[in-house]
C-alpha cells in the first residue's frame, strides 16, 4: 500500500495526500479503503494500481529441516545451533548474502486484485459525509471484527489460514525462520517455530500484520504538535479556563535519584495516574451533560458511592 502512494505520487507529480483504512471482505481477504486529495483520471489510478508490487526478498522457506520436538538449541555466545551436529545455524545476514550469491527470485511478490472503484467525490455533499463515516468506523475496529460467527465456512476457513500461517515466517526476526534452518535476525534464547508472536499469526488479525489506518502526514496541514495545541485549547475552553495565563514557574522539572525516599513507589504512582486521569474523565463529561442541558448530579452521586 505504501508503494502505491508512492507510485501515485510519482505520476501525479505532487504529494499526494490520504486517509485510508483497512477490512476484510466476505472472504477474509484485506482490501482497502482511501480517500484521495485531488483530482486523478480513473483509468490512471486503475492503472497505477496494476502496475504496483512489491518484492519481498527472504531466504528459501520450502524445505523443512527442523520439525516437531527436533529443534535447533541456543548457545550463549554462539547463537543457534544444529542438535544433531552442533554445527552453528547460518546467520539472518548469511542467509541473504548466500540469497544474492545464487542469483534467486523473491520469496515473495506481492500485487493488488483486479477490483479498483474510483469514484469522485466532492466536498460538502452527502456522498462525502457519507465516505468519512465509512472510513471513520474502522478507527476502532480490529480485522476480526469482521468474521461472522455463526458462519460455519469462514470459521474452517479461519482455521485453515491460521494452521498454514503457523509456521510461515512473517519478518525476519520470526521464530519460524529455525525451522527452515536459519537463525532468525537478532536471534535471542527462547525461540521456537510455531510460537512467533507477530501479529500476522494472531487470529484477530487474519494474517495481516500492516496498519489497520493509513493517514499522510500532511493530510490535515497541521504538525503533531499543532493538533496537541488544539486538544489543549478544546480541553481549556471546556474548562472555562481560557483566559488564565499558564505560569511558566508552575513546575520545576529535575531528575530524581534512584532510592529518593521522597518518590513513591512506582504501583502507587500508576493509581495516582489512573485515579487523576477518571477525574478528568468524570469532570468533562460532566461539563459535556451541562452543555447539552442534562442532569448527571444522580449518575455522579451513585458513582460516588460505589
Amino acid at each position: 500500500m505504501d508503494r502505491f502512494v508512492q507510485n501515485l505520487r510519482r505520476v501525479a507529480g505532487y504529494d499526494v495526500q490520504y486517509f485510508a483504512s483497512v477490512e476484510p471482505q466476505k472472504r477474509l481477504a484485506p482490501h482497502l479503503h482511501m480517500a484521495i486529495r485531488g483530482t486523478l483520471p480513473r483509468a490512471e489510478v486503475k492503472q497505477i494500481a496494476a502496475a504496483t508490487y512489491h518484492q519481498v526478498w527472504w531466504p528459501s522457506a520450502d524445505q523443512v529441516v527442523f520439525d516437531g520436538d527436533h529443534v535447533p538449541v541456543w548457545e550463549n555466545g554462539v547463537g543457534y545451533l544444529n542438535p544433531d551436529t552442533g554445527e552453528v545455524l547460518p546467520t539472518w545476514d548469511e542467509a541473504l548474502d548466500q540469497l544474492d550469491a545464487e542469483a534467486a527470485e523473491p520469496l515473495h511478490v506481492v500485487r493488488f486484485g483486479d477490483q479498483v472503484d474510483v469514484q469522485g467525490v466532492l466536498a460538502g455533499t452527502p456522498d462525502a459525509d457519507q465516505c468519512i463515516r465509512y472510513l471513520s468506523k474502522y478507527l476502532t475496529k480490529s480485522l476480526g471484527e469482521g468474521l461472522d460467527a455463526d458462519d460455519p465456512a469462514q470459521r474452517e476457513h479461519t482455521a485453515r489460514l491460521l494452521e498454514a500461517l503457523r509456521f510461515e515466517p512473517c519478518s525476519p526476526t520470526c521464530a519460524n525462520w529455525l525451522r527452515y534452518g536459519i537463525q532468525p535476525k537478532d536471534a535471542k534464547p527462547g525461540m521456537v517455530p510455531g510460537r512467533c508472536r507477530g501479529k500476522a499469526h494472531k487470529p484477530d488479525h487474519l494474517g495481516y500484520a500492516g496498519r489497520r489506518v493509513l493517514v499522510s502526514r500532511k493530510w490535515s496541514n497541521k504538525t503533531l504538535a499543532e493538533h496537541k495545541q488544539d486538544r489543549r485549547t478544546w480541553v481549556l475552553e471546556a474548562l472555562g479556563r481560557t483566559n488564565q495565563p499558564t505560569d511558566p514557574h508552575r513546575y520545576v522539572w529535575k531528575p530524581v535519584p534512584a532510592g529518593d525516599a521522597n518518590v513513591p513507589p512506582l504501583a502507587m504512582r500508576l493509581l495516582r495516574t489512573v485515579a487523576e486521569r477518571q477525574r478528568w474523565r468524570a469532570h468533562m463529561a460532566q461539563l459535556q451533560a451541562q452543555a447539552d442541558g442534562q442532569d448527571l448530579s444522580a449518575t455522579e452521586h451513585t458513582r460516588s458511592a460505589a
